[in-house]
Order: C-alpha cells, then sequence, then structure tokens
C-alpha cells in the first residue's frame, strides 16, 4: 500500500502491476453483440446517449473475426511496443448478452488463443451475467468483468433508457466479487437531472462494493442519439462543464473513493466530427494533467 500513498489515487496500471509482470494493453474487440434495451429483450432505442461509432477504434471491425481484430490491434501498436503482451477488451454492446455460454466461451477462448494475449476484459451490464456463466469465466486463464453502472440514481437510468437498477448492479458485483472474479464500474458524470451532490452520492454507494476498478468519465452529447435530440427539441438539458468545473469535480471523487479502488480514467474523447458537447479541446493526457495540478494545489 505505500506504492499508492506517493500518488493521490490508484491508477489502473497499479492494478494490472497486481496481476501482471510486464506492460499490458488493452485491444478492442467488437463481437457483434446487441444489448437488451435494443433487441426487445428488456427495450428498444439503446441508451440515449449511446453511439457506439464513438468509441470503436478503426482496427476493430464487427465484420473481422475475433482473432482477425486482434491481430491488427497487436500490428497497431507493436510498432510503438514490439515487447508489449495484451488483453482483449470485450467492449461494443453488451458482451455477454447471449443465452448460449459455449457460443460465449468460444469467443473468449479464441481471444485467449492469440499469442501474446494474456487475458480479457468483457464490458457488460449488471443484468447480463447469470451464476452459469461467471461459473464458466474461471475457466479462462485471467478475466475480469467490467459492468456499465452509470450511476446509483434509478431515476436516471430509467431516463436514460438502460432499463436496469442500481440494485442489479450491487447483485451482480457481489456475485462476481464471490466468484473470485476482478471486477470495475463504469460511470457516467453529468447524466441530465443530476447534481454534484448527486454524483458524490453514486462515489459514496460504489464505495460500499467490492469493486477493483472505476472508470469516469463526463457526459458526451453526441451526434445521432436519442439524447442529442431530446436536448435539441428542449425536452431537457445536461449539465455543460467547463474543463476546469469537471476536473474540480474529480478532485471531489479522487478525495472521496475508497484508496484501493483504481481509476482508470477520467474523461473519454469522441470523434470530433460526432461530438456535440463538450468541446474543450484537450487530449486526454492534457485533462489528467490539468486534475494532477489541482491535486498538487489543493
Amino acid at each position: 500500500m505505500q506504492l499508492y500513498a506517493m500518488k493521490p489515487y490508484r491508477d489502473f496500471s497499479d492494478f494490472l502491476n497486481d496481476h501482471f509482470r510486464c506492460k499490458m494493453q488493452k485491444l478492442t474487440v467488437n463481437a457483434g453483440f446487441s444489448c437488451p434495451n435494443r433487441d426487445g429483450t428488456k427495450g428498444y432505442g439503446g441508451c440515449t446517449y449511446c453511439n457506439n461509432q464513438s468509441f470503436n477504434p478503426e482496427y476493430c471491425s464487427m465484420g473481422l473475426s475475433v482473432t482477425e481484430q486482434l491481430e491488427r490491434g497487436k500490428n497497431f501498436f507493436r510498432r510503438k511496443y514490439p515487447d508489449m503482451r495484451y488483453l482483449a477488451y470485450f467492449q461494443a454492446y453488451t458482451n455477454t448478452h447471449d443465452d448460449d455460454i459455449d457460443r460465449l466461451m468460444s469467443l473468449y477462448n479464441e481471444a485467449v488463443r492469440v499469442d501474446g494475449v494474456d487475458g480479457l476484459i468483457i464490458g457488460t451490464r449488471p443484468d447480463c451475467m447469470p451464476d452459469s456463466l461467471l461459473s464458466r469465466l474461471k475457466e479462462l486463464p485471467w478475466v475480469m468483468v467490467e459492468y456499465g453502472a452509470e450511476t446509483s440514481h434509478n431515476a436516471t437510468l430509467e431516463l436514460v433508457n438502460r432499463c436496469h437498477t442500481w440494485e442489479e448492479t450491487v447483485n451482480a458485483v457481489m456475485r462476481t466479487h464471490n466468484m473470485g472474479i476482478p471486477c470495475g464500474l463504469h460511470l457516467i458524470m453529468g447524466l441530465p437531472g443530476e447534481t454534484e451532490a448527486m454524483m458524490m452520492e453514486t462515489i459514496d454507494k460504489v464505495n460500499t462494493l467490492p469493486v477493483d476498478t472505476v472508470k469516469v468519465h463526463q457526459l458526451q452529447l453526441v451526434k445521432g442519439t436519442k439524447m442529442a435530440k431530446d436536448v435539441e427539441s428542449g425536452l431537457y438539458d445536461i449539465p455543460r462543464f467547463t474543463a476546469e468545473e469537471y476536473a474540480s469535480i474529480c478532485v471531489k471523487i479522487v478525495k472521496r473513493l475508497r484508496k484501493d479502488i483504481a481509476i482508470e480514467r477520467f474523461v473519454s474523447q469522441s470523434p470530433p466530427e460526432l461530438l456535440i458537447y463538450p468541446r474543450w479541446n484537450l487530449k486526454n493526457y492534457q485533462f489528467t494533467q490539468l486534475l494532477n495540478n489541482k491535486l498538487a494545489k489543493d
């Protein structure tokens, strides 16, 4: 724990260093899944803020096999980091949304058979992780599950058409932890109707759970989403932070979050041609520098 005390917060590299002896890079995979709030299982239309084009890298194409996507990803990174090892990151949509567990396991096993891939991270929803799949995940060399929680406030979850509850997030985290599988949560700051106090309440509730990592990022208003249309029509508005204001919120998150939880990131960056708000004109590392400067002064 002394290492973590030297820095203002535990970061994702600290977490990975607890599990691997070398530098690891995530490689995104799009395995062609849908979501239960898109295909009618629970609802239609998906999350109102979601446009998957906004976070899929160029090498990640649903028309390619898992192996082909990972090989392309390796080629992208090996030019700079020839000795890098990899984690396959099943990111797009809900990557456990399939009743055929054998099919799911065949995709995951295909990923870890790729040379240089030592494990995988599965992005999914808390209402899409049956015990039967959790037990099978233990067959893999190394796996982490990342749940899209977004907020602890059920009224917000309903507004953005998540079609799950905070209670389901708590249940999924506890079952995953009890299975001995590392677990992360994804959170969005600045969802419609949420005050800063509500965001901090979400952090307080995360602190009560046995999670290993969190991803935090600002709400992005993206072209082609229902939220963009709702805001344009005046149905509601969203908080509009400057970079400085959002960095101040992140300072409070760092101070409030349990110190053993690793923070993977504070911001996300959609392609400029899709992004409506916020347009801070800051790279991710520049925002992190801004945040770290604020933490040093505080």
